[in-house]
Protein backbone atom coordinates (compact mmCIF):
# COMPACT_ATOMS: atom_id res chain seq x y z
CA UNK A 1 0.00 0.00 0.00
CA UNK A 2 1.30 3.44 -1.00
CA UNK A 3 0.28 6.36 1.23
CA UNK A 4 1.09 9.88 0.08
CA UNK A 5 0.90 13.31 1.65
CA UNK A 6 0.97 16.59 -0.28
CA UNK A 7 0.21 20.19 0.57
CA UNK A 8 -1.40 21.10 -2.73
CA UNK A 9 -1.64 24.87 -1.97
CA UNK A 10 -5.08 25.36 -3.45
CA UNK A 11 -6.85 22.48 -5.16
CA UNK A 12 -8.48 24.68 -7.78
CA UNK A 13 -5.16 26.17 -8.81
CA UNK A 14 -3.36 22.79 -8.83
CA UNK A 15 -6.05 20.42 -10.09
CA UNK A 16 -4.18 19.57 -13.30
CA UNK A 17 -0.97 19.06 -11.35
CA UNK A 18 -2.73 16.81 -8.84
CA UNK A 19 -4.42 14.71 -11.52
CA UNK A 20 -1.18 14.28 -13.48
CA UNK A 21 0.73 13.13 -10.42
CA UNK A 22 -2.01 10.83 -9.13
CA UNK A 23 -2.36 9.17 -12.52
CA UNK A 24 1.38 8.62 -12.68
CA UNK A 25 2.07 7.45 -9.12
CA UNK A 26 -1.33 5.99 -8.20
CA UNK A 27 -1.06 5.99 -4.39
CA UNK A 28 -3.68 3.91 -2.60
CA UNK A 29 -4.31 6.77 -0.16
CA UNK A 30 -3.45 10.43 -0.68
CA UNK A 31 -3.66 13.11 2.00
CA UNK A 32 -4.03 16.62 0.60
CA UNK A 33 -3.61 19.77 2.68
CA UNK A 34 -4.36 23.46 2.18
CA UNK A 35 -7.13 22.76 -0.31
CA UNK A 36 -8.51 26.28 0.32
CA UNK A 37 -12.17 25.58 -0.40
CA UNK A 38 -15.42 24.55 1.24
CA UNK A 39 -16.53 20.92 1.09
CA UNK A 40 -19.10 21.59 -1.61
CA UNK A 41 -16.52 23.35 -3.82
CA UNK A 42 -14.02 20.49 -3.74
CA UNK A 43 -13.80 18.76 -7.17
CA UNK A 44 -14.85 15.35 -5.87
CA UNK A 45 -15.87 14.04 -9.28
CA UNK A 46 -12.40 14.61 -10.74
CA UNK A 47 -10.84 12.35 -8.12
CA UNK A 48 -13.67 9.81 -8.23
CA UNK A 49 -12.95 9.46 -11.94
CA UNK A 50 -9.42 8.41 -10.95
CA UNK A 51 -10.85 5.65 -8.74
CA UNK A 52 -10.77 7.38 -5.37
CA UNK A 53 -13.26 7.62 -2.56
CA UNK A 54 -13.16 11.17 -1.23
CA UNK A 55 -13.55 12.72 2.22
CA UNK A 56 -13.21 16.47 2.70
CA UNK A 57 -12.96 18.86 5.64
CA UNK A 58 -12.75 22.27 4.01
CA UNK A 59 -12.75 25.95 4.81
CA UNK A 60 -13.43 28.93 2.57
CA UNK A 61 -10.21 30.42 1.23
CA UNK A 62 -7.93 28.91 3.89
CA UNK A 63 -6.67 25.62 5.28
CA UNK A 64 -8.72 22.51 4.48
CA UNK A 65 -7.74 18.85 4.18
CA UNK A 66 -8.93 15.98 1.99
CA UNK A 67 -8.47 12.22 1.99
CA UNK A 68 -8.45 10.21 -1.23
CA UNK A 69 -8.64 6.42 -0.91
CA UNK A 70 -8.97 3.62 -3.43
CA UNK A 71 -10.53 1.62 -0.60
CA UNK A 72 -13.90 2.66 0.85
CA UNK A 73 -13.84 4.45 4.18
CA UNK A 74 -15.12 2.54 7.20
CA UNK A 75 -14.98 5.70 9.33
CA UNK A 76 -14.29 9.40 8.73
CA UNK A 77 -13.73 11.89 11.55
CA UNK A 78 -13.22 15.61 10.78
CA UNK A 79 -11.79 18.05 13.27
CA UNK A 80 -9.29 17.72 16.11
CA UNK A 81 -10.86 17.22 19.52
CA UNK A 82 -10.01 19.34 22.54
CA UNK A 83 -11.17 22.85 21.61
CA UNK A 84 -14.81 23.39 20.72
CA UNK A 85 -14.06 26.97 19.62
CA UNK A 86 -11.47 25.97 17.02
CA UNK A 87 -13.13 26.31 13.59
CA UNK A 88 -10.00 25.92 11.46
CA UNK A 89 -10.18 22.92 9.11
CA UNK A 90 -6.87 21.19 9.76
CA UNK A 91 -7.61 17.57 10.74
CA UNK A 92 -9.26 14.63 8.99
CA UNK A 93 -9.11 11.02 10.12
CA UNK A 94 -10.11 7.98 8.07
CA UNK A 95 -10.17 4.21 8.56
CA UNK A 96 -10.05 1.64 5.75
CA UNK A 97 -10.10 -2.14 5.81
CA UNK A 98 -7.17 -4.14 4.40
CA UNK A 99 -6.56 -7.92 4.31
CA UNK A 100 -4.54 -7.72 7.55
CA UNK A 101 -7.23 -5.72 9.38
CA UNK A 102 -7.61 -1.94 9.29
CA UNK A 103 -5.41 1.07 8.64
CA UNK A 104 -6.08 4.44 10.24
CA UNK A 105 -4.79 7.52 8.43
CA UNK A 106 -4.75 10.97 10.04
CA UNK A 107 -4.34 13.91 7.67
CA UNK A 108 -3.13 17.13 9.32
CA UNK A 109 -2.31 20.69 8.32
CA UNK A 110 -0.57 21.92 11.42
CA UNK A 111 -0.60 25.70 12.06
CA UNK A 112 2.35 27.74 10.84
CA UNK A 113 2.64 29.81 14.00
CA UNK A 114 4.46 32.85 12.64
CA UNK A 115 3.16 36.38 13.03
CA UNK A 116 1.39 37.51 16.19
CA UNK A 117 2.28 35.76 19.48
CA UNK A 118 -1.20 34.25 19.70
CA UNK A 119 -0.53 32.38 16.44
CA UNK A 120 2.47 30.64 17.97
CA UNK A 121 0.46 29.87 21.10
CA UNK A 122 -2.27 28.37 18.91
CA UNK A 123 0.32 26.22 17.12
CA UNK A 124 1.69 24.80 20.37
CA UNK A 125 -1.79 24.26 21.81
CA UNK A 126 -2.81 22.46 18.60
CA UNK A 127 0.24 20.22 18.86
CA UNK A 128 -0.66 19.41 22.47
CA UNK A 129 -4.18 18.44 21.38
CA UNK A 130 -2.72 16.34 18.55
CA UNK A 131 -0.50 14.50 21.01
CA UNK A 132 -3.49 13.67 23.19
CA UNK A 133 -5.45 12.38 20.19
CA UNK A 134 -2.51 10.29 19.00
CA UNK A 135 -2.11 8.79 22.48
CA UNK A 136 -5.75 7.70 22.34
CA UNK A 137 -5.35 6.24 18.85
CA UNK A 138 -2.20 4.32 19.75
CA UNK A 139 -4.23 2.43 22.35
CA UNK A 140 -6.01 0.67 19.46
CA UNK A 141 -2.68 -1.00 18.57
CA UNK A 142 -3.37 -0.81 14.84
CA UNK A 143 -1.40 0.52 11.87
CA UNK A 144 -1.67 4.30 12.18
CA UNK A 145 -0.20 6.93 9.87
CA UNK A 146 -0.24 10.62 10.84
CA UNK A 147 0.52 12.37 7.57
CA UNK A 148 0.61 15.96 6.50
CA UNK A 149 2.18 19.38 6.51
CA UNK A 150 3.46 19.67 10.08
CA UNK A 151 5.09 23.07 9.60
CA UNK A 152 7.92 21.67 11.71
CA UNK A 153 11.60 21.46 10.77
CA UNK A 154 12.67 18.60 13.04
CA UNK A 155 16.45 19.04 12.94
CA UNK A 156 19.23 21.23 11.48
CA UNK A 157 19.81 18.77 8.64
CA UNK A 158 16.21 19.38 7.52
CA UNK A 159 16.79 23.04 6.55
CA UNK A 160 19.24 24.58 4.08
CA UNK A 161 20.53 27.20 6.55
CA UNK A 162 19.65 26.47 10.20
CA UNK A 163 21.02 29.73 11.56
CA UNK A 164 18.61 31.74 9.39
CA UNK A 165 15.61 29.90 10.86
CA UNK A 166 16.37 29.89 14.58
CA UNK A 167 13.61 32.40 15.41
CA UNK A 168 11.04 31.02 12.96
CA UNK A 169 8.01 29.22 14.41
CA UNK A 170 8.81 26.18 12.26
CA UNK A 171 12.19 25.73 13.94
CA UNK A 172 11.89 27.28 17.38
CA UNK A 173 12.94 24.97 20.25
CA UNK A 174 9.37 24.81 21.59
CA UNK A 175 8.09 23.59 18.23
CA UNK A 176 10.76 20.93 17.88
CA UNK A 177 10.17 19.82 21.48
CA UNK A 178 6.48 19.28 20.77
CA UNK A 179 7.37 17.29 17.64
CA UNK A 180 9.82 15.20 19.64
CA UNK A 181 7.09 14.59 22.21
CA UNK A 182 5.02 13.05 19.43
CA UNK A 183 7.90 10.79 18.44
CA UNK A 184 8.38 9.86 22.08
CA UNK A 185 4.92 8.31 22.10
CA UNK A 186 6.47 5.57 19.96
CA UNK A 187 6.04 7.03 16.49
CA UNK A 188 8.53 6.61 13.67
CA UNK A 189 9.44 9.30 11.13
CA UNK A 190 9.02 7.22 7.97
CA UNK A 191 11.42 9.23 5.84
CA UNK A 192 14.19 9.27 8.44
CA UNK A 193 13.72 5.53 9.00
CA UNK A 194 14.68 5.03 5.34
CA UNK A 195 17.12 7.93 4.76
CA UNK A 196 19.84 9.55 6.85
CA UNK A 197 21.20 11.99 4.28
CA UNK A 198 20.81 15.71 5.06
CA UNK A 199 19.15 18.39 2.95
CA UNK A 200 16.28 16.35 1.56
CA UNK A 201 13.42 18.81 1.39
CA UNK A 202 9.65 18.86 0.83
CA UNK A 203 9.14 22.64 0.55
CA UNK A 204 10.77 25.44 -1.41
CA UNK A 205 9.40 28.98 -1.17
CA UNK A 206 8.29 30.73 -4.33
CA UNK A 207 10.51 33.72 -3.49
CA UNK A 208 14.20 34.46 -4.05
CA UNK A 209 14.87 31.48 -6.32
CA UNK A 210 14.58 29.02 -3.45
CA UNK A 211 13.84 26.08 -5.75
CA UNK A 212 16.70 26.84 -8.11
CA UNK A 213 19.13 27.28 -5.19
CA UNK A 214 17.76 24.25 -3.30
CA UNK A 215 16.96 26.47 -0.32
CA UNK A 216 14.38 24.09 1.06
CA UNK A 217 12.83 22.70 4.23
CA UNK A 218 11.61 19.26 5.27
CA UNK A 219 8.29 20.08 6.93
CA UNK A 220 5.96 17.40 5.49
CA UNK A 221 6.07 14.14 7.39
CA UNK A 222 4.57 10.68 7.76
CA UNK A 223 4.71 9.44 11.35
CA UNK A 224 3.96 5.76 11.93
CA UNK A 225 2.69 3.77 14.88
CA UNK A 226 4.78 0.70 15.80
CA UNK A 227 2.31 -1.51 13.94
CA UNK A 228 2.74 0.59 10.79
CA UNK A 229 6.51 1.04 11.20
CA UNK A 230 6.94 -2.73 11.33
CA UNK A 231 5.46 -2.85 7.82
CA UNK A 232 7.38 0.07 6.33
CA UNK A 233 9.05 -0.88 3.05
CA UNK A 234 10.15 2.49 1.64
CA UNK A 235 9.60 6.22 1.90
CA UNK A 236 10.53 8.74 -0.77
CA UNK A 237 10.17 12.45 -1.48
CA UNK A 238 9.07 13.12 -5.06
CA UNK A 239 10.44 16.56 -5.89
CA UNK A 240 9.53 16.30 -9.58
CA UNK A 241 6.23 18.28 -9.41
CA UNK A 242 8.04 21.32 -7.98
CA UNK A 243 9.53 21.94 -11.44
CA UNK A 244 6.17 21.76 -13.22
CA UNK A 245 4.17 24.74 -14.40
CA UNK A 246 2.18 26.43 -11.60
CA UNK A 247 3.51 24.09 -8.91
CA UNK A 248 2.69 23.90 -5.25
CA UNK A 249 5.55 25.07 -3.05
CA UNK A 250 5.39 21.61 -1.42
CA UNK A 251 6.02 18.22 -3.03
CA UNK A 252 4.58 14.77 -2.29
CA UNK A 253 6.17 12.31 0.09
CA UNK A 254 5.15 8.66 -0.27
CA UNK A 255 5.48 5.72 2.11
CA UNK A 256 5.05 2.13 1.01
CA UNK A 257 3.82 -0.34 3.62
CA UNK A 258 3.21 -4.09 3.35
CA UNK A 259 -0.41 -4.17 4.55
Amino acid sequence: MKIATWNINGVKARIDTAVTWLRSESPDIACLQEIKCMDEAFPIGVFEDLGYNVAVHGQKGFNGVALLSKLPFDEVTPGLAGDADDVQARYLEGVVSVPSGVVRVVNIYLPNGNGAPEKFAYKLAWMTRLKERVKALLAFEEPLIIAGDYNVIPAPEDVYNPSAWMDDALFRPETRAHFQALLNLGLTDAFRACHDEPHRFTFWDYQAGAWQKNHGLRIDHLLLSPQAADRLVACEIDATPRSWEKPSDHVPIVAELSL
